[in-house]
């Protein structure tokens, strides 16, 4: 199934953005006013930027109001579900967020290494999938071409970060971002294989839970971890369920 872009020209969140930029992205809607153009039941301040005299309190209201719709909008993260649980009949599966969240754990967790930077590799996990708050969860299902994915995520993440009204931490988004996608450091090497390692840990407890077999999770991430430490942990999280397995069939 392919999916559909939620990309217009319309505008989108900032300052008199219109509520039909909400009911374009499917699911678990923010649910506003009511009233045609009104957020302000979701804490934008109409007028907030405008010309005045009072300099740095509109700078910081500005600054407040740019954040708090940035973070708005990252609520998706933490309601919309992981599809390819949803998929394979997942009642109550993770959100974007709690993949996430885990992963920046991991990361936390993760034994010093040489040449590694952990605080970048939790700031690359929170924000690596940070684009689905727009475009959702896009799947290999979903038929889409990972250039196609990319673009649209790209896209998704420029928008979010005008959002936040641009500015350093915009720039350190979009760069935490590129660097992940592009898998071009040591740091975004090893958060890809934790997002894999989530994964699966996610896929056995799923399993425990359901009694359901979740093979192909484990199939597509075998022999794709790139660290010494995603191979660890990953071994580890397969001798389990190959344990269990085991235990199951005895």
């Amino acid at each position: 199934m392919a999916v559909k872009s939620t990309f217009s020209s319309a505008p989108l969140f900032r300052l008199q953005r219109s509520v039909s930029y909400f009911s374009r992205l499917s699911g678990n809607s923010l649910k506003l006013n009511g009233k045609g153009n009104s957020l302000n039941s979701v804490g934008v301040r109409a007028g907030v930027g405008s010309p005045s005299s009072d300099g740095p309190a509109i700078k910081e209201s500005t600054d407040a109001a740019s954040a708090i719709d940035f973070l708005t909008l990252c609520h998706r993260l933490k309601t919309t579900k992981r599809k390819g649980w949803v998929n394979h009949g997942i009642k109550g599966a993770e959100s974007i967020a709690d993949h996430m969240y885990r992963m920046a754990l991991m990361a936390l967790i993760a034994g010093d290494l040489p040449s590694v930077n952990r605080e970048r590799c939790i700031k690359i996990a929170i924000v690596h999938d940070i684009a689905e708050a727009i475009v959702g969860d896009i799947t290999p299902s979903d038929g889409v071409p990972k250039a196609e994915k990319s673009r649209l995520e790209q896209s998704a993440l420029n928008e979010m970060c005008e959002i936040l009204g641009g500015g350093i931490r915009a720039d350190e988004i979009k760069e935490l971002w590129a660097e992940y996608e592009n898998n071009s450091s040591t740091e975004a090497s090893l958060v890809k294989d934790f997002d894999k390692v989530e994964m699966i840990l996610q896929a056995l407890e799923y399993e425990m839970a359901h009694g359901k077999v979740l093979d192909e999770f484990f199939i597509s991430t075998a022999g794709k971890f790139q660290t010494d430490v995603g191979r660890r942990w990953a071994s580890e999280v397969t001798s389990r369920r190959n344990k269990r397995l085991r235990e199951l069939d005895s």
